[in-house]
C-alpha cells in the first residue's frame, strides 16, 4: 500500500498542491474513523464511494451524506450499483477505505458531490485505509474536473 500512497503524493506534487498526506497507525477507512483520528467532523471527510456501471464511477461526497443511486444513474445515464470490496480494488487499483479522489486510470470517472462545497477544506483518502490528506474543497473539485453534481440522498 505504500506504493499507492506514494502515487497519490506524486500526483499532488504534480498538481502543485501542498497537501500533506498523513499516515496513521490505526485505520481511517471510513468517515467516522478518519474524523476521530483527525479531530474533525464526519462531514469534513471527503469519502470516495465506488460504483460500477459501464465502467468505474467514483463519487466523492461529504462523509455525512449518502449517495442516492437513482440520482447517480440519472446523472451518468447508466444503471449503477455499489462496487464490492473486490471490485473496488479491481476497478480503481486502491483498497476499500483508501480510494483517493485522484489519480485514477483512464476510464475511471470521478464525480464530486456539491456537499463538499460547504467546507473550505476537506480530508480525502490518500491511497491506503490509514492515509488521508487535507485539500481545499475548490481545489479538489477543480482538479477532478467537471464541477459538482447533486447525487446525495435528501437530508
Amino acid at each position: 500500500m505504500a506504493g499507492s500512497v506514494e502515487r497519490v503524493r506524486k500526483h499532488l506534487l504534480g498538481l502543485k498542491l501542498s497537501a500533506d498526506i498523513r499516515v496513521f497507525d490505526t485505520s481511517t477507512k471510513n468517515s467516522a474513523l478518519a474524523a476521530k483520528a483527525l479531530g474533525c467532523t464526519v462531514a469534513e471527510i471527503a469519502k470516495s464511494v465506488v460504483f460500477r456501471g459501464r465502467g468505474a464511477i467514483v463519487v466523492v461526497i461529504s462523509g455525512d451524506k449518502r449517495v442516492d443511486t437513482r440520482k447517480l444513474s440519472e446523472v451518468t445515464r447508466e444503471q449503477v450499483a455499489v462496487a464490492t470490496p473486490e471490485e473496488v480494488r479491481t476497478l480503481t487499483g486502491y483498497p476499500i477505505g483508501g480510494v483517493p479522489p485522484f489519480p485514477h486510470a483512464d476510464g475511471v470517472r470521478v464525480l464530486c458531490d456539491e456537499s463538499l462545497r460547504r467546507f473550505e477544506h476537506v480530508w480525502a483518502a490518500g491511497g491506503a485505509p490509514n492515509a488521508v490528506f487535507k485539500i481545499g474543497s475548490e481545489e479538489l473539485v477543480g482538479n477532478v474536473g467537471g464541477g459538482t453534481v447533486d447525487v446525495a440522498e435528501p437530508s
